[in-house]
């Protein structure tokens, strides 16, 4: 063993050994078969979603009919109205997803002592941390995707259907079309979820250091502060970093032309270089690092509770 050429022969054994099993990937997959409720909540509320659009179509001929005799940008804006609705109501779903995955991600394994079994195997404190913030930042994005643009299509098969004995079926595709909007969705969740990272380390971040109430620690020092600054200072210019930290990414994503009630109906509205050169990016990506660093380290040092 006093062979240097063997000792590299055996490090890169080992390294290769570790490539091929892959623990990032596989512990990505451990973190959806654990938490099966990542696909099944949004899956849920997708049903829920088309449920109440089949009923809303009662009556859809008629409805439709009313909306042609208006400009183009209105019969588009109603159109697509229903479909905005469900990519919403999907959208906050998943939010709330992330938030509460995010909390129990490291908190769990320690009060249920899993975390002994865990760290026994060759997995590194880092490469379990990515993997739990990788739910929230990759996996949760594309799930969202997937499910609703599902769902988009099976809306517009449905009301293909309620409006093909009155000839209207090609109202619906043409004023909305799909392949654009979800190109546009795609983009929308990656800057919504680039946007919302230090969110998801912060709350990482509490998953590993708090013994209990998870939520409440992660919730009451921003409120702490919010309230120590409108007292002290009287100002509240945490409270509006808070909230453009939770929706300010659209005003740097997407151009609104000025419209009273904004919307996106064209790829010709979405602006990547005005939104990754935003500072606001930037910063949030310094603090999830920051957020993310020290929840690795909290691992290391942790136990059970």
């Amino acid at each position: 063993m006093n062979n240097p050429l063997e000792k590299v022969l055996i490090q890169r054994q080992d390294l290769d050994a570790t490539n091929r099993t892959r623990p990032l990937y596989w512990s990505v997959w451990r973190e959806l078969w654990e938490n099966r409720y990542i696909y099944i909540a949004p899956l849920a509320v997708a049903v829920v979603v088309l449920f109440g659009f089949m009923i809303s179509t009662y009556g859809m001929p008629e409805r439709r009919r009313g909306v042609l005799l208006m400009d183009l940008a209105k019969q588009r804006a109603l159109i697509s109205e229903p479909y905005d609705v469900a990519t919403m109501v999907l959208i906050f779903t998943v939010f709330i997803v992330g938030v509460f995955y995010c909390l129990d991600a490291l908190y769990g394994e320690r009060r249920d002592r899993s975390i002994l079994f865990w760290k026994s195997l060759p997995v590194s404190d880092l490469t379990t941390v990515l993997s739990k913030a990788s739910i929230p930042l990759l996996v949760l994005p594309l799930v969202t995707f997937a499910i609703i643009v599902a769902t988009h299509f099976v809306m517009l098969m449905w009301s293909s259907v309620v409006l093909v004995t009155s000839g209207l079926v090609g109202t619906t595709w043409t004023r909305f079309n799909l392949l654009e909007q979800s190109l546009i969705l795609l983009y929308s969740l990656i800057a919504l979820a680039l946007w919302h990272a230090p969110i998801y380390g912060w709350l990482l971040l509490v998953s590993g250091w708090a013994r209990r109430a998870t939520f409440l620690w992660a919730v009451l020092p921003l409120l702490a502060i919010s309230i120590f600054e409108t007292i002290t200072f009287n100002t509240a210019h945490f409270v509006k970093m808070l909230g453009n930290r939770l929706t300010g990414f659209a005003a740097q994503a997407f151009d609104f032309q000025g419209q009273d009630h904004p919307d996106i109906h064209s790829l010709a509205q979405l602006t990547p270089g005005r939104y990754l050169s935003a500072p606001g990016l930037w910063i949030g990506l310094a603090f999830a690092a920051a957020f993310i660093y020290a929840a690795v380290r909290l691992r290391r040092y942790r136990g059970p509770i």
